[in-house]
């Protein structure tokens, strides 16, 4: 039989060598309850994720179904998403008759929904998918600020997340290629906040497939990570370099060689974003206003984090761009900068605690309480405040009889239409944009006049096809139908 160590050989300072408490005697019935609510709180970011996913995918499906359609996009998307589930190419008609959408913006990634689209071939596909991606990446938010800051305050930088104008305005988007950068761009910044650089550059390395801009996000990301990890490991920082020499490559290559390859014109369509219209140094109220409502609600204490340099690219190419659209706070351009933002504001916070200055460590233990406030109260004038009016869960009588009108079509046809009827027909007929069908003659032309701007249907139709002769075939619920009668 072993004889036990001596006394005086035991340290009783070193470190237990086990990861388990070492049990008490009578002290069993108080740690299980401790033991459940670490438990209960190690699931918060999950289930904060759920709650999300489901306003997310309530306010998407909804708009849906009251057909509220508020751009091309979605239609756009499902062209796209319909042609992969076919194992086609993905030719976009409503970007015009035959156009590759590769040639437009490089986004393959969008091929991963085809798989649940060729089970479920609607719209709501597209609706859920982004709505479950957004959601997701307020995991990897909420664990970091967790890990952090501690659970209350990690719970709070997860609502502020999840319900951050940026996000909510995407969602309110209908559908677009940036679902799948927010979460690769928050579980990168979580695994660099984490020291885990691998992990941090593998994360953000498929944002190359997202959209050609963002290989430059992944090129601030990875030297973030050399920065961080100059001290560390050299070796680390020379891969991160080199992951950054990547994206630039990267997006370069797809600007130049990949895109031109896909389309017609042999260029890049949207360096004329850049070159033409107003001087990209004008509307300098309406970029202050946007920068001011990135960084308010993080009490501008982001700025105190490298981290925040992953939003830098996305930025500067929507205020060094000529076209207005991109200055705003509206649509999705936002979403991919809130994941960084609230990133920055959880490192910035865990730096400013060590603080020697006690009213910048008083400042910062009270920011995440006040960014989650401060989301709440902006959520009253946001999009997700539709959840809580009884009409948005009532489908209004003229949906109903527009949806009754367009199911007049038959699968197959080719139809000009505008925003209001795409949503209804890019699942099952060939959709070209109004006005953009480039010699291609539809059997049918579907268009939106809740506005009154249609005044004489067929005059129209004669304007945008002068050699074809179309009837009218309906009108419902603000909805026109004009059918080709002289088709063969």
């Amino acid at each position: 039989m072993r004889k036990p160590p001596p006394m005086h050989a035991i340290d009783l300072t070193a470190p237990a060598d086990r990861t388990e408490p070492v049990p008490i005697p009578g002290a069993r019935h108080r740690a299980a309850p401790r033991t459940r609510r670490r438990s209960r709180w190690d699931r918060a970011p999950h289930l904060l994720a759920f709650a999300l996913f489901a306003a997310y995918t309530t306010h998407s499906v909804l708009r849906y179904h009251r057909m509220q359609t508020r751009s091309w996009d979605l239609g756009i998307f499902e062209q796209a998403i319909r042609a992969y589930a076919q194992l086609e190419a993905p030719v976009v008609d409503l970007k015009g008759p035959g156009t590759n959408i590769l040639g437009d913006h490089f986004s393959p990634v969008t091929a991963l929904i085809a798989p649940a689209y060729r089970l479920f071939p609607t719209p709501v596909t597209l609706l859920v998918a982004q709505a479950a991606l957004f959601a997701i990446a307020a995991i990897p938010v909420t664990r970091a600020a967790t890990r952090l800051l501690g659970r209350a305050s990690g719970l709070a930088i997860g609502v502020a997340y999840g319900l951050s104008w940026g996000i909510q305005q995407a969602v309110d988007f209908d559908f677009h290629e940036i679902c799948f950068a927010v979460p690769l761009i928050a579980f990168s910044l979580e695994s660099l906040m984490r020291r885990r650089w691998r992990a941090a550059l593998l994360w953000a390395a498929p944002l190359v497939l997202v959209k050609e801009d963002l290989g430059v996000t992944l090129a601030a990301i990875a030297l973030v990570v050399a920065w961080r990890a100059r001290r560390e490991r050299f070796r680390v920082t020379l891969y991160a370099l080199g992951v950054a020499a990547f994206g630039l490559i990267a997006t370069a290559v797809t600007l130049t060689v990949l895109i031109p390859a896909f389309n017609n014109t042999g260029v890049y369509g949207y360096w004329e974003k850049v070159d033409g219209g107003p001087s990209p140094f004008g509307g300098a109220d309406v970029k202050l206003r946007t920068v001011a409502w990135l960084l308010l609600p993080t009490g501008l204490l982001a700025v105190r984090s490298p981290l925040v340099l992953a939003g830098v690219p996305t930025l500067g190419w929507r205020f060094l761009s000529g076209e207005e659209h991109y200055w705003s706070t509206d649509w999705h351009y936002s979403a991919v900068l809130m994941p960084v933002l609230f990133l920055a504001l959880v490192d910035a916070v865990a730096t400013s605690r060590r603080s020697p200055r006690p009213w910048l460590r008083a400042y910062a233990d009270r920011l995440p309480a006040c960014a989650a406030a401060a989301a709440l109260a902006l959520t009253t004038a946001q999009p997700l405040s539709a959840l809580t009016e009884s009409a948005a869960y009532h489908k209004p009588s003229r949906a109903t009889a527009a949806e009754n009108l367009l199911a007049r079509i038959p699968d197959g046809a080719t139809v000009e239409s505008d925003v209001g009827a795409l949503s209804r027909l890019a699942g099952r007929c060939r959709v070209l944009w109004v006005g953009d069908s480039r010699g291609v003659t539809p059997d049918w032309i579907a268009l939106d006049n809740n506005s009154g701007w249609v005044e004489d249907p067929l005059a129209y139709a004669r304007r945008l096809h002068p050699k074809a002769t179309y009837r009218l075939s309906g009108a419902a619920g603000g909805y026109l139908l004009l059918a080709r009668v002289d088709r063969r």
